[in-house]
Formats: C-alpha cells, structure tokens, sequence
C-alpha cells in the first residue's frame, strides 16, 4: 500500500498511523521530497480528474491565474500542495481522501 502525500499533512499523518494500527504496511511518499512522475500524476487523474486539485487550499488561491486556468497536471507540477490527499493505492485500487467510506473501505471493522 502506498500513501501519497506530505509529511507535514495532519490527515495524511493520521491516515498513516490509522492503516498502520490496523496492521497495514504503509509505503509513505512524500509528493514534495520525492514528486509524482508524469506517468503517476496522469493515472491520477485518469482516476479522480479535477477532484485532485483541492480547490479550497490557500496554496490554490495563491496560484497565479495562468495557472489556476490550466490543467490540474500543471497546477499540481508547479505546486505538489496544491493535491488533494492522501491518495492511497491499494495494490490496484485507489482512494482519494480520508473520510469514513476510505476508512471503511481499507479498515474493515
């Protein structure tokens, strides 16, 4: 199982030691240290397409407009914070986010 996101994330931090307890081995990738090849970030969004940029940020606010009217490729190129997270791939599946039905989904009760 590998984790995308930020070390500095609270939800990826919680994400990770939540699947941890449970017993899962986390493979955590810090998407500002080590940044998504363009063969990764276009299987993401191939998968979740705008919902990888997290609007909402202030990172995203802070984008100039060139880049805020570009593709969410270029904008999370440009600025890795700007993805939403944690993006977690379970062997094929990939969830984004860490709310209860990722929960659910990747910590059976």
């Amino acid at each position: 199982m590998i984790l995308y996101g930020l070390s500095t994330c609270p939800v990826c931090q919680r994400a990770r030691k939540a699947l941890e307890a449970a017993g899962k081995e986390i493979t955590f990738r810090d998407i500002r240290a080590e940044p998504l090849s363009e063969t990764e970030l276009a299987g993401l969004i191939a998968e979740f397409g705008d919902r990888l940029v997290d609007r909402k940020s202030n990172d995203y606010r802070a984008l100039n407009e060139w880049l805020k009217n570009s593709e969410a490729e270029a904008q999370i190129s440009a600025k890795p914070k700007v993805m939403a997270r944690p993006v977690i791939r379970d062997q094929e599946t990939l969830y984004l986010g860490w709310d209860e039905v990722v929960q659910a989904a990747l910590i059976p009760v």
